[in-house]
């Protein structure tokens, strides 16, 4: 199996084939380090000034090499199929040494940081919901306010703990409000259907 990249992380990674082999390595430790620590600006610019590179290209090129690893680790890529991958992009066979090598130590500890940074959207469990008319007040004796009342629960996965957390929203809103929150919704679920959407949810599956 081979995975598709995109032009820009090609070159990117092209630039770093370029590179002697210590440099790849080197690479490879801060790409771990992203994983681990997040965005680190001065190792950066510290990279770029021995390379003679500008700031944003070290940084291009990190971002690039994590999603090399990143897509192989969730696509399961065997040291076979991922070499076969680095090997269109140019890397010398000592590269390549070097990059199966890093990827097939690292591979759980990669899974691992992206169950730690992965983020947990909170999905729908249930919604109960009540109809009210308030029908007087003090300013006004005589009125037909209807009003909607709801419980909505949400389940939110947080797989680092292996627990499922349940949320519960009180909403309450009138008629012409909910009308308006139904069409926007129709109008997302509309969009989620689109072409364009669904190319974004394979690049992120």
């Amino acid at each position: 199996m081979l995975i598709s990249l995109r032009n820009d992380h090609r070159q990117h990674l092209k630039q770093l084939s370029n590179e002697t082999t210590q440099v790849v390595t080197d690479f490879c430790k801060i790409a771990i380090d992203f994983l681990q620590n997040g965005p680190n600006t001065k190792l950066y610019n510290t990279a770029a000034k021995k390379l003679n590179w500008e700031t944003e290209d070290v940084q291009n090129c990190v971002y690039s090499l994590v999603y090399l690893l990143v897509i192989s680790c969730k696509h399961k890529l065997n040291e076979s199929d991922f070499r076969d991958c680095i090997l269109t992009i140019g890397f010398t066979e000592e590269q390549q040494s070097v990059l199966s090598s890093f990827y097939e130590t690292k591979n759980d500890e990669i899974l691992e940081a992206l169950k730690k940074t992965s983020f947990h959207e909170p999905h729908y469990n249930n919604l109960d919901w009540r109809f009210e008319v308030q029908v007087a007040s003090r300013s006004l004796l005589h009125q037909c306010q209807p009003l909607v009342a709801m419980n909505l629960t949400l389940t939110t996965e947080k797989s680092a703990i292996n627990e499922t957390i349940k949320e519960n929203i009180y909403l309450q809103s009138n008629l012409t409000n909910l009308l308006h929150v139904t069409e926007e919704l129709e109008k997302a679920l509309v969009a989620s259907k689109s072409r364009h959407a669904r190319r974004i949810q394979n690049a992120l599956s």
